[in-house]
């Protein structure tokens, strides 16, 4: 154990902090849980659904909206209560353990999505909603364990670190699903030219089917140090009493939020930029595929150079946030996502800005057409940005809220994150299959981010007020 000098207000206070080997455990949680968002959410499984599950993709993108939305409800109405609860118990592990298995057996279902099997949709989306539940609460209650592992000074590498580091899990599941198991059901081979591991068929996309139970093997995995190595919050109450004492104070913080200008307008800013990045990653690969018709090797390889540029984009994005502070992290991040949105809005199969190109050459190299390399450049900038906006993100509010209700705080956290989070995703099916166009349906993510940055310009980290528990 480490005693570490701090800061709170003009006094210097000593606290201790836990050894390297904890606060490393506590970092691969975000390894064991990306590959949910980058094989299930985004590169694998989403297009497959929206491709080969649903007649075509315009209907399989509007019901993965749907979906998507109605966990968000779920979580947005829950999360603060369940973050009060835990701030009472004291008690992190139990619930990240709880939420972390109903994460393993949503993503285990998936399994069951056979192609063009539509007495399947209900359940698979039944499966994918319970899954998506269990992957957000879990990291509403591990994010809640950052302050008690790093000073003040080190949050902002402490958070970008983990999002860096989950975005290598990412790609290492992504390699893993497209080198040996995914194959292309004309050729039979993986993108290494392998016969798939384990007799994986591909014409009935087993390849594609196994990333959910691969994303719920690799969390029991790579979360078991966490639960061993890194420390836990003392326990202070029972469950009942902390019930009691947990909603008590929710009502509390919220009756006295209007009064903590700068916490409130972050909130509500984070509820709006959110739900556009949210919408805009579990998308991207739907949106690709129906505008390219790239494959689940295409749409891999895609995932796995924009999860590279996420890790680069995590760890220098960590860097700054400790020496410009998160605020100017975000504000960055922000603007050049809503360019680079703005950009692939103009890019379709044969036009970049518009503009007419020659059309791609019938078996071409991998991205060979200019459109192409074109939203794959664009989708670098996707990457590099997101994981500092939400690691950013996080640490400002560690920053900003107070010590003693933290878990209360990141669920207000998931609140602003998931309350709204349904109106993307559904705006983007409902215009969808209205227009049947899915370049029609991801325009609607431009209001969010222009939105967004315009609340957080009002928002002034430096003097939060700092209500007692």
């Amino acid at each position: 154990m480490t005693v570490t000098s701090m800061i709170s207000g003009n006094e210097a206070v000593q606290r201790t902090y836990p050894p390297p080997r904890a606060v490393v455990s506590w970092i691969f949680f975000d390894w064991a849980a990306q590959p949910y968002f980058t094989l299930i959410m985004t590169f694998v499984f989403a297009p497959y659904f929206a491709a080969h599950v649903e007649p075509d993709p315009a209907s399989g993108q509007a019901l993965w909206g749907f979906a998507t939305a109605a966990a968000g409800i779920v979580i947005a109405v829950l999360s603060p209560v369940l973050g009060a609860i835990a701030d009472a118990t004291g008690r992190r592990k139990p619930w990240i353990a709880a939420f972390g298995a109903m994460l393993v057996v949503g993503s285990a279902l998936m399994w069951i999505g056979r192609p063009h099997a539509p007495e399947l949709i209900t359940p698979l989306l039944i499966a994918y909603v319970i899954a998506t539940i269990g992957v957000e609460f879990a990291t509403v209650f591990n994010n809640a364990m950052m302050p008690t592992l790093v000073p003040p000074e080190r949050i902002g590498r402490l958070s970008g670190t983990g999002w860096a580091t989950g975005y290598i899990g990412g790609i290492l599941s992504l390699i893993l699903v497209l080198g040996f198991l995914a194959a292309n059901p004309d050729s039979g081979r993986t993108l290494f030219g392998l016969k798939p591991l384990f007799g994986l068929d591909p014409v009935s996309h087993q390849g594609d089917r196994i990333s959910g139970p691969l994303t719920g093997i690799w969390f029991v995995v790579f979360v078991l140090p966490m639960f061993l190595f890194t420390p836990d919050y003392p326990a202070r109450h029972r469950l009942g009493p902390a019930l009691r004492k947990g909603v008590a104070e929710l009502k509390e913080t919220l009756r006295t939020l209007p009064q903590q200008r700068a916490i409130a307008l972050f909130l509500i800013a984070n509820m709006i930029y959110t739900d556009g990045l949210v919408s805009l990653f579990a998308f991207g690969g739907i949106y690709a595929a129906g505008t390219f018709g790239w494959n689940t090797i295409q749409i891999g390889t895609f995932g796995i150079i924009l999860a590279i540029a996420g890790a680069f984009g995590g760890w220098i994005g960590g860097k700054l946030d400790d020496a410009l502070g998160p605020k100017t992290v975000i504000t960055g991040s922000m603007t050049l996502l809503l360019a680079a949105i703005v950009g692939i809005l103009s890019v379709s199969r044969h036009s970049i800005l518009f503009i007419p190109v020659g059309p791609p050459e019938p078996g071409g190299a991998l991205f060979a057409s200019a459109p192409e390399r074109a939203y794959l450049l664009l989708g670098c900038v996707i990457g590099t940005c997101g994981a500092p906006l939400q690691a950013a993100s996080r640490s400002l509010l560690i920053r900003m809220a107070p010590r003693e209700r933290i878990a209360q705080y990141f669920g207000l956290f998931a609140l602003t994150g998931k309350v709204t989070s349904f109106i993307g995703p559904l705006l983007i099916g409902i215009v969808t299959a209205a227009t049947a166009s899915q370049k029609a349906g991801m325009a609607v993510l431009v209001m969010f981010f222009a939105a967004g940055l315009a609340l957080l310009a009002r928002v002034n980290p430096a003097s939060p007020s700092r209500p007692s528990a």
